[in-house]
């Protein structure tokens, strides 16, 4: 038996060595001429419709785009756009003071509660003082009827208008967007709203623009129904900071930036966590794989032919 599995060892071997070098391959022709007809046919469609289709896009883009007088954006160099940067909660406390200066005339936050300012810009014994300066509806009592009582941490942001329609009627048609999540909701976030709210000027020569509207540069159209909301001292912030035109956009766009992502510091926050696990993670789990491996990788294989 032993000397029946070496002759057959043995064969094999010769076998191996007796194997022609060049293998010979079946090739493959395909081409758009050898494919029958229906399926030429549904290539040639597919093609079609996905030209159509891409023209079609390019059109309605172009279509919805406001006109070569637009102006995007420039980028400003905010103090919380670093990946490791918080908000500037000072900040945030001087835009809520601005929006509800002057904002909230027009302008609703319905998503946002008084609550959700404590710790953040205020304490919450200055949350529950600025909350009870409101009445809010409520009821119906236990007779029926509804009443209103003085704003608790719990309620939301009461509304300018009861409506659409009415805040359509006051506002010559326009419909104010709500701010809870506008710079989210616009291409170019803050550096868009801040760009907006100082851009206002006057039309350049051969553009005219309609009586109730106003020329922005920034706005989609240039045609604007909300007038110049803010410019030099329009309020007093409480901190002395002063007022300036620009000074008050970079407030209301910090609380704008945190109102739409109230989660702002916190997702930063654990982003860090996450690093400094992983540097401590990776190569730990790197020296686990050399030492797992080093037996396969390390090995030599080699052939003997039998004698």
């Amino acid at each position: 038996m032993a000397a029946l599995r070496v002759a057959v060892l043995a064969g094999s071997g010769r076998g191996l060595l007796r194997t022609p070098t060049a293998m010979k391959t079946p090739k493959a022709n395909m081409s758009f001429a050898s494919l029958p007809r229906s399926k030429k046919v549904a290539l040639t469609t597919l093609g079609v419709v996905a030209a159509g289709g891409a023209g079609l896009a390019l059109m309605l883009h172009q279509s919805v785009k406001a006109s070569e007088l637009e102006l995007h954006p420039p980028h400003y160099p905010w103090s919380h756009a670093g990946p490791l940067s918080s908000l500037d909660h000072a900040s945030v406390r001087r835009g809520y003071q601005v929006y509800k200066q002057v904002c909230a005339a027009c302008h609703s936050m319905e998503y946002l509660a008084f609550r959700n300012l404590v710790g953040v810009s205020h304490t919450e014994a200055e949350i529950k003082a600025i909350a009870e300066e409101f009445e809010v509806v409520d009821g119906p009592d236990e007779s029926g009827e509804m009443f209103t009582r003085p704003g608790k941490l719990s309620d939301y942001f009461p509304k300018p208008y009861p409506n659409a329609e009415a805040a359509r009627a006051a506002n010559n048609g326009a419909l104010p967007p709500d701010l809870s999540y506008i710079v989210n909701a616009r291409h170019g976030g803050e550096d868009y709203v801040f760009s907006l709210l100082t851009g206002y000027c006057d039309p350049p020569a051969g553009v005219s623009v309609r009586e109730g509207l106003y020329y922005n540069p920034y706005f989609p159209g240039q045609a604007i129904a909300m007038a110049p909301p803010i410019y030099n001292e329009v309020l007093e912030f409480d901190d002395g900071t002063p007022a300036t035109m620009s000074q008050v956009a970079k407030d209301v766009c910090t609380f704008l930036r945190w109102a739409a992502e109230p989660e702002h510091d916190q997702r930063k926050r654990m982003g860090l966590k996450l690093l400094l696990g992983s540097a401590i993670l990776f190569p730990l789990i790197y020296y686990m794989k050399r030492h797992r491996w080093t037996v396969l990788k390390s090995r030599k294989i080699a052939y003997r032919p039998p004698k």
